[in-house]
């Protein structure tokens, strides 16, 4: 496009997490290369970055919400790179790594040699106190599975807890697996997708039928080649510096038509014009965007950067058929607490990056990470951090405890399982409500609605996490592909 000849095209960003933020990056780079594209940030609240943020207590590094991301998955640290901030990154202290779940009320490490669930090592688990003698023997019984012709999670979207059951019975569901996945995801086992949410098991079954069987061989052949990364990756100085440095071009002052970004501006509807725009640039719809300011807002292509329910209610009046599948991906409320406390605190606890806690237990506390010794650079010298997590699937209603009372339920938790007295020196809560998107049983049947409606929308493009994967390096790689979208699109219309 030849920014001369051919009038800039406005392309809409809606929502100012870490998807938009990268979008809106894609998309003024488009523009200063010479691309004839306008680039607007629309945020409803008062801060940019969504979940991802940072504080600085003290000494103690806190995030409020994800702490890192998976190294393997690499668009993370590539964005990092890109922004100058390569050399900040950490990798996590895996040669402590260890992690504890809590057993009949008291913490015991789990299985060494576990690839998420799957054993990689028979001696830990034949000898772990969390599965019975029988559930040990079906371990050995999974060995021998053999990949059938058509196997359950062929004909149906199977759920994990039914997946999980069929491979290694229900002890190991809830004792070991289920804490994991409501760790990561917030959710029930029963509930959520094994296909969308841990579809490479899927494929294990279907080339190798157990899942030991595949994990063993490939362990085989990674040993040729010895993995050398940690597990899990951030910035010395927080997550924090990622958002910063996203946002140091932006200069957000507010809902002004001279700004690129508009914070405390919420979207109330958008509307196609009746007519078409017509010129040297080709005919396409235009959107009008209408604010709660009683502004409104003309965009050739919108990029959509929110959860899904808010999508829905954008999009319904547009189509239908594609509001509902929208709508109906779930959410769960999340609530984290940092505590902070003096070096004894951190001499007493046990090894590991923390624990986790299975339903069973009937906790309100879901997990508990011992910041300190995952990340070094998070505390002063020789002091504790822990963060724990508190919500999912298994508690909706915590977020309306007031904040007296979360406390004192946690730090109640931690003195039963821990043995945790101390006074903490400070502490942190945080309320992340309908935060966390689940990849429910039907999830890839949405999604393929989702991609087959957005078709009757040309111009407007869905990016974040409740597609694709959940991860910082998921909402990063759906903000770029919707902003190069978007680039294309405008690019054809001529």
């Amino acid at each position: 496009m030849n920014p001369t000849s051919v009038p800039p095209h406005r392309i809409a960003v809606i929502g100012g997490g870490i998807t938009g933020l990268v979008a809106v990056r894609d998309l003024r780079l488009a523009r200063e290369s010479g691309d004839a594209v306008s680039e607007i940030l629309i945020e409803a609240s008062g801060r940019l970055g969504g979940v991802i943020r940072t504080e600085s207590v003290d000494g103690f590094t806190i995030e409020a919400g994800p702490d890192s991301f998976l190294t393997e998955k690499p668009e993370a640290a590539e964005l990092c790179h890109e922004l100058g901030l390569g050399d900040e990154l950490i990798g996590s202290n895996d040669a402590e790594r260890r992690t504890g779940i809590l057993h009949r009320g008291r913490l015991v490490t789990l299985p060494d040699g576990l690839y998420f669930f799957v054993p990689s090592k028979l001696q830990p688990i034949l000898t772990t106190p969390l599965l019975s003698l029988s559930a040990k023997f079906g371990m050995l019984r999974e060995l021998f599975l053999r990949p059938a012709k058509d196997t359950e999670s062929d004909s149906e979207d199977e759920s994990a807890g039914k997946f999980i059951r069929r491979h290694f019975g229900k002890q190991m569901l809830e004792n070991i697996v289920d804490p994991l996945l409501s760790g990561v995801y917030g959710g029930d086992s029963e509930l959520l997708s094994m296909r969308s949410v841990l579809p490479r098991f899927c494929a294990m079954e279907k080339e190798h039928g157990s899942l030991i069987r595949a994990i063993l061989r490939a362990r085989n052949r990674a040993s040729q080649t010895p993995r050398l990364q940690p597990i899990f990756t951030t910035l010395r100085d927080g997550l924090g510096e990622l958002i910063g440095r996203l946002t140091l071009p932006l200069q957000p002052v507010g809902p002004s038509m001279e700004s690129r970004v508009w914070l405390q501006t919420r979207v109330t509807h958008i509307e196609k014009n009746a007519g078409m725009s017509s010129g040297p640039e080709g005919l396409r719809p235009h959107y009008m965007i209408q604010l709660d300011s009683g502004k409104s807002l003309e965009a050739d292509a919108i990029i959509l950067a929110l959860p899904a329910y808010e999508c829905s209610r954008l999009l319904t009046p547009l189509d239908a058929g594609l509001g509902a599948p929208l709508g109906e991906i779930p959410y769960n409320s999340a609530l984290t607490v940092a505590l902070a406390f003096d070096a004894p605190v951190a001499r007493e606890l046990p090894l590991g990056f923390g624990f986790l806690v299975p339903k069973k237990e009937r906790r309100r506390l879901l997990a508990c990470t011992f910041v300190h010794q995952k990340f070094n650079h998070r505390t002063p010298p020789g002091k504790a951090l822990l963060r724990c997590f508190l919500g999912g699937a298994g508690d909706h209603r915590v977020l309306d405890l007031d904040h007296h009372e979360i406390i004192s339920t946690v730090r109640k938790e931690l003195q039963e399982i821990l043995g945790l007295r101390a006074e903490p020196l400070f502490h942190r809560l945080y309320r992340w409500p309908r935060a966390m998107p689940q990849y429910t049983v039907g999830h890839a049947r949405r999604l393929a609605a989702i991609q087959e409606s957005i078709m009757n929308l040309p111009g407007i493009f869905l990016a974040g996490n409740a597609y694709s994967g959940i991860g910082i390096s998921d909402c990063i790689r759906t903000g770029r592909a919707a902003a190069l979208g978007a680039l294309q699109y405008l690019s054809s219309a001529h």
